[in-house]
């Protein structure tokens, strides 16, 4: 599927600067549609250094490739899936996602980010005492939670232990059991203004009181350290059995350490995850993960154990997690990543932060610039005198005869007029946050410049298509990517899986692609000595079991021959090596620093698999089959026209 919508992606995928022609032209029509030359020339320029295919940027074959694209757009217009519900929801989703990326101050966003990524370097230890008072909370309240909190300042600074002051003062529950210790953090661990004290406040010191929508605190910082970034380890892991079978554990247990005990004896880490290990993914490249930092895996136990290595190529002792048992080896230590690779996340992090109201704040001073803003005073003071005490006990109404407001109360640019009936259920959609702000004239005065603002910036929103041409291309390329994809799962995708004959059919008449190699039951053992390999070979001849094998060879507390067994293709791992004919057991061969013989117990030639087993990669090429053909079967439903001599003068202008 990917294959097949790679086209769409590479349209969609970035916005970059573009080269527009002077003046646009029709460069061809698909029936009674025009599609001109800007567009073109726009997608083929962003689109050069990111296509590998060197056909694909030679012009006249991405005008082919831009026809066809065009056209199946036009058969899923045709065909009514731009009406699909299912459709439109999904393209507002992605308007609504994409134009937060222009609902910000770019400037603070970049200090912001700034910020956050010098603060990641470093990780802070702190414990803290809070007083727990509600961020609307009316004045007296508030004054008695401060007035709380400097008292226990005072008794700090009389030498009171700050440990002893959490657990007898603190609102925080977790100070019961912790006293007020919050352990190690780093930047979006914490809520803004708390992180920002943390941070500032030097070790052994405590903070000045700092005020949060949780209260008010003292910080108290106790350790800074550098950010340990992220590690390479390789891991030899063997699952955990199914049920959690007794008997089955005790065996996985007892490979484990058969396993580190070779290890132990000289035998190759690598070697020997390549040979055993369960995870299929890592054990071809002798266990090797991929780098990760602190919380990025599911298991704390593995993070644990891969972090407390200390020296490359040390090994740690066989240990459990939720997965089953594992054998971890350091390869190499990673400093945290660079302000480049972590923009995108910490971009994503400010905005779901308190950080995201200090861009807010700056984007609506910037369009207040732009945009004028008109209120009708007379109507904005008959909603205020319709607002009264009831209003902080949830109790408030809106007033009967709701018409009376509807007239227009703010008007920006001349553009856009919204109803005081919209403010009046603004009011009401607040009222249930418990606000506390007296008198009530101030409190309506706050919500207005709230709302406002908010209106301000729905405005913006709803004409960003006007603003800002890069935000229009984006959203008509995904328009239409979005229906290439519904028609492309209709006419192809769901074809392929439901067309039981046609697949079948294609099946039969690519067999040959379909087919085993030829296979063999086999145990192999194996040893970095000889002598064992020759001892297991001897057992082997002589129709000894595994368990047999093993418990003749393996004595006296070491592990001195290993088994996998299994049916295997016969290129799998060494048995090319073994050069295997015919049943019984093999000639001994070497790879490496270890020995390996085989007990061919059968052979199963070379045979076509069932279509069942193999399902996946039929349905797979019969959808690319399908889509090959598709395209000169839509140029027979439409009538395609190019205008030769405008496209010629695109390509004069684009291969200057």
């Amino acid at each position: 599927m990917k294959k097949v919508v790679v086209f769409l992606f590479v349209l969609v995928n970035s916005v970059v600067s573009f080269a527009q022609q002077s003046e646009k032209q029709v460069l061809f029509t698909i029936d009674n549609d025009s599609f001109y030359t800007d567009e073109f020339t726009r997608v083929y320029n962003k689109n050069l250094e990111l296509v590998k295919d060197d056909s694909q940027k030679n012009l006249n074959n991405y005008l082919d490739l831009f026809i066809g694209y065009k056209l199946k757009v036009e058969k899923a217009k045709k065909l009514g899936l731009q009406n699909n519900t299912k459709y439109q929801n999904e393209l507002n989703s992605y308007r609504t996602q994409l134009a937060k990326n222009y609902l910000n101050d770019s400037k603070v966003t970049t200090e912001l980010v700034n910020e956050a990524y010098d603060r990641m370097k470093t990780e802070v230890r702190a414990s803290h005492i809070l007083v727990m008072v509600d961020e609307n909370a009316d004045a007296k309240d508030t004054l008695k939670a401060y007035n709380k909190v400097l008292d226990i300042t005072k008794r700090l600074k009389s030498g009171e232990k700050f440990e002893d002051l959490a657990l007898k003062f603190s609102e925080d529950p977790s100070a019961k059991v912790n006293k007020g210790d919050l352990g190690y953090f780093s930047a979006f661990k914490m809520v803004y203004p708390f992180e920002s004290a943390a941070y500032n406040t030097k070790v052994g010191e405590v903070s000045k009181i700092v005020r949060t929508r949780f209260g008010y605190h003292l910080i108290k910082v106790t350790d800074k350290r550098e950010n340990r970034g992220e590690v390479t380890v390789a891991h030899i892991m063997l699952l955990k059995p199914e049920n959690l079978d007794p008997e089955k554990t005790k065996e996985v247990e007892k490979d484990i350490n058969d396993i580190y005990q070779k290890i132990q004896q000289g035998e190759s880490f690598e070697e020997l995850a390549k040979q055993f290990s369960d995870d299929k993914s890592t054990a071809a490249k002798g266990g090797v993960l991929q780098k990760f930092g602190s919380g990025q895996l599911t298991s704390q136990e593995f993070e644990d154990v891969a972090f407390g290595l200390k020296e490359k190529e040390q090994i740690s002792k066989p240990f459990k997690s939720q997965f089953g048992w594992h054998i971890v080896k350091l390869i190499d230590k990673h400093p945290l990543k660079s302000l480049e690779d972590l923009r995108f996340d910490i971009e994503n992090n400010i905005k779901r932060d308190d950080r995201s109201r200090l861009i807010t704040n700056s984007l609506v001073n910037k369009l207040s610039k732009k945009y004028s803003l008109d209120k009708n005073a007379k109507l904005y003071n008959k909603i205020v005198n319709t607002v009264n005490d009831d209003y902080y006990s949830l109790n408030w109404k809106q007033p009967e005869g709701a018409k009376n407001y509807n007239e227009t109360l703010l008007t920006i640019n001349n553009d856009k007029k919204v109803n005081g009936s919209a403010f009046l259920s603004y009011l009401e959609s607040q009222q249930k946050v418990g606000h506390k702000t007296r008198p009530i004239s101030t409190l309506v005065a706050d919500l207005y410049k709230n709302w406002s603002e908010e209106q301000l910036i729905s405005f913006y929103n709803e004409n960003l298509e006007r603003e800002v041409p890069e935000f229009r291309y984006v959203m008509e390329e995904y328009r239409d990517g979005l229906l290439l994809f519904d028609l492309m799962e209709k006419e192809i995708w769901d074809r392929a899986k439901q067309d039981t004959i046609g697949l079948e059919s294609f099946y039969k008449s690519h067999i040959d692609k379909y087919k085993w190699k030829d296979r063999y039951d086999v145990d192999i053992y194996s040893s970095t000595d000889k002598s064992f390999v020759e001892k297991a070979q001897k057992y082997a001849g002589k129709n000894k079991s595994v368990d047999y094998i093993k418990e003749k060879i393996n004595k006296n507390g070491k592990v001195n021959v290993m088994v996998k067994s299994g049916l295997f293709e016969k290129d799998y791992d060494v048995l090319p090596d073994f050069d295997i004919n015919k049943e019984g057991t093999t000639k001994i061969v070497q790879k490496g620093n270890y020995y390996f013989v085989a007990n061919v117990k059968s052979i199963k030639s070379s045979e076509p698999k069932p279509l069942e087993e193999c399902k996946g990669a039929v349905v797979s090429d019969y959808q690319q089959y399908l889509e090959d053909n598709w395209v000169n079967d839509l140029k027979k439903d439409f009538t395609v026209k190019v205008n030769q001599e405008v496209f010629n003068q695109v390509k004069s202008e684009l291969t200057k």
